[in-house]
């Protein structure tokens, strides 16, 4: 019964290897695409492309088209210049009802004023006139009197007749003024009578002035009415033609605007095809540039690897004695089924090797493994060792993800996980998962690493993520449980991401990183 190398490390057949190592060279073409952002689905599907026949039509359209846009252009300019000129007369004519409305206001104000002045002077003159008639009326009847009496009368006499003691006061005065001095009592009645002509002539001036007033207000009425009449008019006739003039303007705008729509629209449709064939061939070039640049340094990266016989030897070393992660406990092949009956291999490319182990296989006795040491230390330092990593990592690109593949030997045989590693089938698949890519990368540098990237971010030197270099190991989810990459330097890393996918460049993700990253080697 033949028996597993010592250590239970897990093996398959030549030809699994054989067809992983096949898988590399197809797998480049495709890990650049999904590495490179912005290659698949970035331009968009192709707008509409006129014929030739249609452009010249629209280009004859438009040339037919011209004698009546520019009618039209000078009908609009031409009715913009009514509306400015109907606009400034209708504002002459409001400014006219403005100052008809002042002056009406102010031959109102007039002829109340002289109505006021009239109604008071003919007051006065009718007290003027009733104080003149009673004086005259009571010189006379002393006069007479007097005349009757003469001048000697016994002041007793003067008595008769009288109404009260003003009235005889009055008389004596009269008979006082009258002895005394009867030519200015002549007078007094003369200037009296003098100022009732005087205020019968103001109040005559006065009178007329009000009629005038009350003609002139009366005229500058009608002129007001007239001129707000005319104001209405102008602005209704105005307010008609702006519209007919707004009306002919939308047409010969809307006329104006399928003309140039029609010379413009397919040339726009043209242009914007060529624009969109450019950016196609633009995009297919950089991708097939990205492709090609890829696949020469995936090729440099596995001729490298292949020629470092010494980081094979110190992989192998480090995988000898190593019992596989997955293994519980050991077990027959037959039992296992995991190697074919004809042939086994450790999971390397060298065919050399390949009858050595399997004799060895056969007869070599089962051997408790070596234990991993808790912090590794690499056979070889410096910028060198860096690279040799970089490289072990990019000649595996295009290798498919296998949850639970690949050892410091290579891709492996994946495992079922009951979930979503077993929907894709990873458990029939060749390949890598995160952690057992940075396995196989270190592995080259005598560096031995656990499956499990909790435990590969405690392995080495931690360092605060944003001092990361080249050749660290960057780990995402909580305390490093959930991913990890290898960073390459200018914001890129290389990784095996998930189920359905394959080793691949990506761009460095900052969202869930861990506060370090694991720097092994410097």
């Amino acid at each position: 019964m033949r028996r597993r190398a010592p250590g239970g490390t897990r093996r398959f057949t030549r030809k699994r290897v054989r067809r992983a190592q096949t898988l590399v060279g197809f797998g480049l073409a495709v890990a650049v695409l999904v590495a490179t952002p912005g290659l698949v689905g970035a331009v968009p599907p192709p707008p509409p492309n006129p014929s030739d026949g249609q452009l010249q039509q629209a280009d004859d359209d438009v040339a037919a088209r011209i004698g009546q846009v520019g009618s039209l252009i000078n009908e609009v300019a031409s009715a913009d210049q009514r509306l400015r000129a109907l606009d400034d007369a209708v504002a002459i004519k409001r400014e006219a009802v403005n100052k008809a409305l002042v002056d009406l206001q102010s031959a109102r104000d007039a002829a109340v004023s002289a109505a006021d002045a009239v109604a008071g002077t003919l007051q006065a003159l009718r007290d003027a006139g009733a104080q003149i008639e009673a004086a005259q009326v009571r010189f006379d009847e002393f006069a007479a009197s007097t005349y009757r009496q003469g001048t000697g009368v016994s002041s007793m006499a003067s008595f008769i007749g009288s109404q009260g003691p003003d009235d005889i006061l009055d008389r004596a005065q009269v008979m006082r003024v009258l002895a005394s001095n009867k030519n200015a009592v002549l007078d007094s009645l003369q200037r009296a009578r003098t100022a009732e002509a005087n205020r019968n002539s103001a109040a005559r001036e006065a009178k007329q002035q009000a009629d005038e007033a009350a003609s002139a207000a009366e005229a500058r009425k009608a002129e007001a009415e007239g001129a707000i009449a005319e104001a209405r008019a102008a602005l209704a006739d105005q307010q008609s033609k702006k519209a007919a003039v707004e009306a002919e303007k939308a047409a010969a705008e809307s006329q104006l605007a399928s003309a140039r729509d029609n010379v413009s629209g397919l040339q726009s449709q043209r242009q914007a095809f060529v624009n969109w064939d450019t950016q196609r061939a633009a995009e297919q070039a950089a991708a097939e540039a990205a492709a090609a640049a890829a696949r020469e340094a995936a090729a440099e990266a596995a001729a490298r690897v292949a020629a470092d016989q010494a980081a094979r030897d110190r992989a192998r070393a480090l995988a000898e004695g190593q019992r596989s992660h997955t293994q519980v406990e050991d077990q027959d092949d037959t039992d296992s089924g995991a190697a074919d009956s004809d042939d086994t291999d450790s999971g390397t490319a060298d065919s050399d090797d390949t009858s050595q182990d399997s004799e060895e296989a056969e007869t070599a006795p089962t051997t408790k493994p070596k234990p991993k040491p808790t912090k590794p230390r690499p056979s070889i330092t410096g910028s060198a060792a860096v690279e040799s990593v970089i490289d072990r990592a990019m000649s595996q690109l295009g290798i498919p993800y296998a949850w639970g593949g690949g050892n410091e030997n290579g891709p492996t045989l994946g495992i079922r996980d009951g979930g979503v590693a077993d929907s894709y089938g990873d458990f029939n698949k060749v390949g890598f998962d995160c952690s057992g890519l940075m396995i196989y990368a270190f592995a080259g540098i005598g560096i031995s690493l656990p499956h499990y990237t909790g435990y590969q971010y405690t392995a080495g030197e931690q360092v605060p993520s944003s001092q990361m270099k080249r050749g660290d190991m960057v780990f995402y989810g909580p305390n490093a449980s959930q991913h990890v990459g290898l960073y390459l330097g200018n914001g890129e890393m290389i990784e095996a991401p998930q189920s359905g996918s394959v080793v691949k460049v990506s761009p460095l993700r900052w969202d869930g990183m861990t506060p370090y990253v694991v720097r092994l080697v410097s």
